[in-house]
């Protein structure tokens, strides 16, 4: 059943540029009423003035989510304005681009800080509020939790555990028979700000891999989470094919990433660094989209016609599973079918055997 998402109050973290920042005036366009958080709180304002814009009720509270007093804050600042917390969206996220050996202890542990800790902490303050709501919580993974690549392995890393903590939330929650729906968004590249303030040590900035997407297609990914909540979704269709190609061969992606360094010359762009970093402080950025606007699709035909409807997506898979079913169990009649040419090659080996007398 669909849920109706006007006057639900939605929280969502890293939403001053980028994704949250879409994600907020797409489920402001909803009816929504709107909770902002970052870092950045002159971005924070121009986005609530933007919300107000669109007719909706909005609060902006600017919190580092690697601490935990801040995240708490947040729940509790939305409870005392508006009397609940029907969406909990934990997207903030930063990344270093670098070889491991060239990165800081303190660099690395910023990034599983935030990405890490900060949905972790995000649960934790707001399950309370999403079980008298009966609501929603969506985290915001990456593809990049099913197949790792070079130059990001902390950011890799830390989405990979994103994942499997949304899959042990969701059995606790379940258990506990608790209402509260975990949804994982895995998105593939997408142009945001992220590209342009991620902390480089490549000499240039950070170039996004393979196919590009905007990142409106990750905030109607959301919303729709949000009204019909599933288990996963993947953005970009490119996401998806890295995830099922890791679990066909591990050593094929490998191979395949490693030929002419081929997913390191990927990520390096033409563009300057300037030794721009939002790892430790907060840029005054609030743009939605990144530097790569004229290599970025305008949208996913398979996301919008496959991931974002859970009964295609199960029809989809039933189709495929049949179909396997049909291979596996066509090669197994053919070969117990007498008269095939591997009983006509048992026989024959059979007759040129001397018998012992």
């Amino acid at each position: 059943m669909k849920r109706d998402l006007k006057d639900a109050v939605v929280v969502i973290t890293g939403g001053s540029s980028g994704i949250g920042h879409a994600t907020a005036l797409a489920f402001a366009r909803c009816g929504a009423r709107v909770v902002i958080a970052s870092r950045g709180g002159d971005a924070l304002g121009r986005v609530l003035r933007e919300l107000k814009a669109e007719g909706a009720e909005g609060l902006a509270i600017p919190a580092d989510v690697s601490r935990w007093h801040d995240v708490e804050r947040i729940a509790r600042e939305t409870a005392d304005r508006f009397g609940r917390i029907d969406v909990w969206i934990n997207n903030a996220a930063v990344a270093e681009w670098a070889f491991i050996e060239e990165m800081t202890p303190a660099e690395m542990s910023r990034v599983i800080d935030v990405n890490v800790l900060g949905p972790m902490y995000g649960v934790r303050a707001a399950l309370p509020h999403l079980k008298r709501s009966e609501g929603v919580i969506i985290n915001i993974a990456s593809a990049l939790a099913d197949r790792a690549i070079p130059l990001l392995s902390t950011y890799s890393a830390s989405k990979a555990a994103v994942k499997s903590f949304s899959d042990s939330l969701r059995m606790e929650l379940q258990a506990m028979q608790a209402n509260v729906d975990v949804v994982t968004i895995l998105p593939s590249s997408i142009n945001t700000p992220f590209y342009r303030w991620g902390p480089s040590k490549l000499g240039v900035r950070p170039h996004p891999v393979s196919v590009i997407y905007p990142p409106k297609l990750v905030a109607e990914a959301i919303v729709s989470a949000a009204e019909r909540p599933q288990r996963e979704i993947f953005v970009g269709v490119m996401g998806k094919l890295l995830s099922i190609a890791e679990r066909i061969s591990p050593r094929m992606m490998d191979w395949y990433m490693l030929q002419r360094r081929n997913m390191f010359r990927q990520q390096y762009s033409s563009l300057r660094d300037a030794g721009e970093s939002n790892l430790f402080h907060s840029p005054d950025e609030s743009a939605i989209d990144g530097p790569f606007v004229d290599e970025t699709r305008k949208t996913s035909v398979y996301t919008k016609a496959i991931e974002l409807h859970p009964a295609v997506r199960r029809v989809v898979a039933a189709g495929v599973m049949g179909a396997a079913v049909a291979l596996v169990v066509r090669r197994l009649s053919t070969r117990s079918r007498p008269g095939t040419a591997t009983d006509r090659l048992s026989a024959s080996s059979s007759a040129a055997t001397p018998r012992r007398q």
